[in-house]
């Protein structure tokens, strides 16, 4: 495929997760107008720092009198899942010049790992042969980029207008986007068992503060997985 059509199917790729996270963004810039944040000190927010579970934070954080390197130490903690993303991202990705890592680092949040990460992960041998798949990267993370900032500016000028927002419930789409995206791509015991352990230790965790429930879900998928994936190995090595 052609950088331009790499580009155009990664945002059109992305747009299950634009609709999720449409009414998680409008509820962060009706909080941050509720938290005294300015139009544009929100938006400068989401466009220095576009990542949404850090910014809820860091409004709960400021309304709460935190010093500046408390907000940075817990935001720090909460993206720490960026470093797997980066991780599992990095072999594909390492032979791009820095001009390009750079900026794909900066847009990489759960919701374009989810999808960029599918599309690396395709076994189409055509899809395996394509150059261009940083611009697949590219198109979805920058479509969730602007769609993050226009619905920070919808949330700042309208979302005063609805009282209790944030209580409608309406972040569940994002969960439901991420459900939909992730089960697919279960195709053996080994994922499968991971995704169950991380989900069952992400709920025994929840209650953790600084959303540490999520790293140790994490880490305890991944060496359930590991694991069973290395046992998978020698048993095809005895049998063969």
């Amino acid at each position: 495929m052609t950088r331009s059509q790499e580009f155009t199917q990664g945002a059109r790729d992305m747009l299950p997760m634009l609709l999720g996270a449409i009414p998680f963004g409008i509820i962060f810039g009706s909080l941050a107008g509720s938290a005294g944040l300015s139009t544009w000190q929100a938006l400068g927010m989401s466009l220095l720092v576009f990542a949404g579970s850090a910014q809820f934070i860091a409004l709960s954080l400021l309304g709460a009198g935190a010093g500046l390197t408390v907000l940075l130490l817990t935001t720090l903690v909460v993206n720490l899942r960026h470093a797997l993303y980066s991780a599992s991202l990095q072999p594909f990705v390492r032979h791009l010049p820095k001009r390009w890592r750079v900026p794909l680092a900066f847009w990489l949040t759960d919701e374009a790992y989810a999808v960029v990460v599918h599309r690396y992960a395709d076994s189409d041998p055509l899809a395996d042969a394509s150059p261009n798949k940083h611009w697949y990267f590219l198109g979805a993370a920058l479509a969730m980029y602007l769609n993050w900032q226009l619905c920070t500016l919808v949330g700042v000028l309208f979302g005063q207008s609805v009282p209790n927002l944030e209580a409608w419930g309406l972040d569940f789409a994002m969960l439901a986007t991420f459900i939909g995206i992730v089960v697919p791509m279960l195709r053996n015991r080994p994922q499968v068992a991971a995704a169950l352990v991380a989900s069952a230790v992400a709920l025994a965790c929840h209650a953790l503060p600084y959303k540490l429930g999520l790293m140790a879900a994490a880490f305890s998928g991944i060496v359930v997985g590991v694991l069973l994936e290395r046992r998978n190995e020698r048993l095809i090595e005895e049998h063969s």
